[in-house]
């Protein structure tokens, strides 16, 4: 997915989970809320998932809202356990009548929900998501991803990267639908990054630097899989306003691979800006 989508999850509906995967027991006074809530509204203008074009000009908006629960907390090896349900959208400016075949704007809709099992320094998340298209403009991908993630914060302090690695798995794929890349098979991704960051007073900057493979017929061009996708690099600032609220600006640079480029129009890079706002609750 782009960074600036990835990132918005990192610092908002994800963080949910990474914050009660880590978290130690609380008290009674101290207990944190049954519903943590969480959500925005990103201005990209470029959105790329997974190095895949998604808009070529215009605006893409996408507004996002996620619910996180704690039904577990526990001192033993088994911290936490998490879930996560939320919903992630887009609308493009670009899309009309006489290009498109319609003039509906609302491109994606997604579903997701995570379980997460949280321990002393790492944390493995389970997530189903269901991509589909309001406008009709791709087939419905079904896919379950599994993350393993680990925070090196107690070593490296300020310095951590807190590294992970994510797997997905395509469902229920037919020759050339059902498929985030259209290809005749399902396919399986695998992406690496690191996560590193520094937060001060009045604001925070995320640095996220990430890799996405094909480990089977995720990018394929010609009936050929292409292992690299795409490698991305980029800095987010986000200011807090308040308690709840936030500002948020970012870029981010996308080196692509031989399908992602074709998926391009021959562009063998993209850079990807976007401006928002998010709440917790």
């Amino acid at each position: 997915m782009s960074f600036t989508r990835a990132v918005r999850f990192a610092l908002s509906s994800m963080a949910v989970v990474a914050a009660v995967l880590t978290a130690s027991p609380a008290s009674a006074q101290d207990a944190p809320p049954a519903v943590v809530v969480t959500g925005g509204l990103e201005f990209v203008n470029q959105y790329n998932f997974r190095g895949i074009r998604q808009n070529s000009e215009g605006v893409s908006i996408w507004p996002y809202v996620d619910f996180g629960f704690t039904p577990f907390r526990g001192d033993g090896g088994l911290k936490t356990v998490g879930v996560n349900v939320g919903s992630w959208n887009a609308s493009h400016s670009q899309i009309n009548s006489a290009d498109f075949g319609t003039g509906n704007k609302w491109y994606e809709s997604d579903v997701y929900a995570t379980v997460g099992f949280g321990f002393t320094q790492s944390a493995v998340a389970f997530t189903y998501t269901s991509y589909t298209s309001p406008a009709d403009l791709f087939t419905h991908v079904k896919e379950l991803a599994v993350k393993l993630s680990y925070d090196d914060s107690a070593m490296l302090g300020a310095a951590a990267l807190k590294p992970y690695g994510l797997v997905a798995f395509e469902l229920a794929t037919e020759p050339g639908r059902y498929q985030a890349d259209g290809g005749l098979e399902g396919g399986r991704y695998l992406e690496l990054g690191i996560a590193p960051g520094i937060t001060g007073s009045r604001a925070s900057l995320a640095i996220p630097v990430k890799v996405g493979l094909s480990v089977g017929n995720y990018y394929e061009l010609d009936g050929i899989d292409n292992k690299f996708g795409f490698f991305s690099i980029g800095g987010l600032a986000t200011v807090p306003m308040g308690s709840h609220l936030n500002v948020h600006g970012g870029v981010e640079f996308q080196g692509l691979g031989e399908t992602t480029k074709a998926l391009n129009a021959g562009d063998g890079s993209q850079v990807i800006g976007s401006i928002g706002f998010g709440f917790a609750f």
